[in-house]
C-alpha cells in the first residue's frame, strides 16, 4: 500500500480534463447592451499559446426586463460568435452563469432567490436547457457548462442541501437535452470547498486563485479591501496575513483529493487587483501557478482586459508594452505562459 500511494503521488492528480489556460472575456458578466467580443482578443490568446476562455454572463443580457421567459435572439447571437471564434481560434468556451435567475455573488440581489424559491430554480434549469438546446452538437471538448459562479458560504439564506438540489436539476436539464455536455460547477463558499455530495454526477469542480485577499483584493472596495495591510510575501512571519507556499498547499489539498477520485477539477477564476504592488503579487501568483500546474489544474485568470489582466490593468508600477494601441504588461504574460 506505502507504494501505491507513493506512486499515485507522483502521478498528476487531475487526469479528466486537459490543463485548460487562459483567461475570463468579460464582455457579458454585467448587463450592457452595447457589449460585443472582440475577434482580436480570440487571435492574441491563439498567438500566444492559451486554450482556454471563460465567459460569465448575465442572464438579464438575453431577456427583456422582468421578463425571465422572453428571450433577445440578437443578444444570445453575440455569445454564438464567442463559441464560434473560440472554434475558430482553438480556444475551449465555458460559458458561465455569473448572474442567474435567483443569484448573483454581486449586488444588486435577485426579486427571488434560486436556493429557496422554486419559480426561481425552474428558470435557472430552463435557461440552462435553453443553451444546452442552441449547442447541441457542437463537440463538448470545444465547449463546456459553467453553471453558477461563486455560491456564497451556506447560512441561513442557503445550504449545502439547496445548493446540491440546484446542481442535480440544472444538470438533469442540461442533459436531457444534451447529454455529452461537460458541466462544470464551482465550489461553494465562493468557489473555495469542494463539493462531494455530487461527485456521483461525475461534473467537473471549479476552485479559485484568491487566497490570501489580502494580497489578490488589496485596496478592493469591494470587500473593503482598504483595511488590508501592506502586502507582502512570503510572510512567515504574521506581519500581514501569514500566508506562505506551504499554507497554499494545504488550501488545495482538498481539491488535490477530489481529482484524484476522477473529477475534473479547474480553477476558473484567479489573480489580483491592479492596487498590489507588482512584483509582490508575480512572486505569490508563481506559488499559486507551481501549485496547480503541478496538480495537472488549468487556470483562467480575472480578467484579460481589465484591473486583473494583462491588458490595460491600470497599474502604476508597471513598464507597459505598446500592444496594438494597448498596455500590455508582458511580465505577467510571460508568467502565464511559463505554466
Amino acid at each position: 500500500m506505502a507504494g501505491q500511494a507513493a506512486q499515485e503521488s507522483q502521478q498528476p492528480a487531475q487526469t479528466v480534463l486537459p490543463r485548460w489556460r487562459g483567461f475570463n472575456l468579460t464582455y457579458f458578466f454585467t448587463r450592457r447592451d452595447d457589449a460585443q467580443p472582440v475577434e482580436d482578443d480570440f487571435r492574441w490568446l491563439q498567438d500566444w499559446g492559451f486554450n482556454f476562455i471563460r465567459l460569465p454572463m448575465s442572464y438579464e443580457l438575453w431577456v427583456e426586463r422582468d421578463d425571465w421567459y422572453k428571450v433577445k435572439e440578437e443578444m444570445l447571437a453575440r455569445i454564438d460568435q464567442v463559441v464560434r471564434w473560440g472554434q475558430q481560434y482553438g480556444l475551449h468556451v465555458s460559458l458561465n452563469f455569473h448572474r442567474g435567475p435567483g443569484y448573483c455573488v454581486n449586488p444588486p440581489a435577485e426579486k427571488l432567490s434560486l436556493w429557496k424559491d422554486k419559480e426561481a430554480e425552474e428558470a435557472f434549469c430552463w435557461h440552462w436547457s435553453l443553451l444546452a438546446k442552441r449547442y447541441q452538437g457542437i463537440d463538448t471538448k470545444q465547449l463546456s457548462f459553467d453553471l453558477l459562479n461563486e455560491p456564497a458560504n451556506p447560512d441561513g439564506r442557503m445550504s449545502r442541501a439547496d445548493y446540491e438540489r440546484v446542481v442535480r436539476a440544472a444538470t438533469k436539464a442540461i442533459r436531457d437535452a444534451d447529454p455529452q455536455r461537460y458541466v462544470i460547477i464551482d465550489g461553494l463558499r465562493w468557489g473555495r470547498e469542494t463539493v462531494p455530495e455530487v461527485v456521483d454526477l461525475r461534473v467537473g469542480q471549479s476552485t479559485r486563485g484568491y487566497d490570501p485577499m489580502e494580497i489578490s483584493h488589496y485596496k478592493a472596495s469591494w470587500v473593503q479591501g482598504e483595511r488590508f495591510p501592506e502586502p507582502i510575501w512570503p510572510d512567515t512571519e504574521g506581519k500581514a496575513h501569514k500566508w506562505y507556499h506551504a499554507r497554499l498547499e494545504q488550501l488545495y489539498e482538498p481539491w488535490v483529493a477530489l481529482a484524484r477520485q476522477g473529477i475534473g477539477v479547474h480553477c476558473g477564476e484567479c489573480g489580483c487587483f491592479n492596487k498590489t504592488p507588482h512584483a509582490v503579487f508575480l512572486a505569490w501568483f508563481r506559488d499559486v501557478l507551481e501549485i496547480l500546474t503541478g496538480h495537472n489544474i488549468g487556470y483562467a485568470l480575472w480578467n484579460f482586459r481589465g484591473s486583473f489582466g494583462v491588458l490595460d490593468s491600470g497599474r502604476a508600477d508597471v513598464p507597459y508594452e505598446d500592444f496594438h494601441g494597448h498596455k500590455l504588461d508582458r511580465k505577467l504574460l510571460a508568467l502565464l505562459q511559463e505554466f
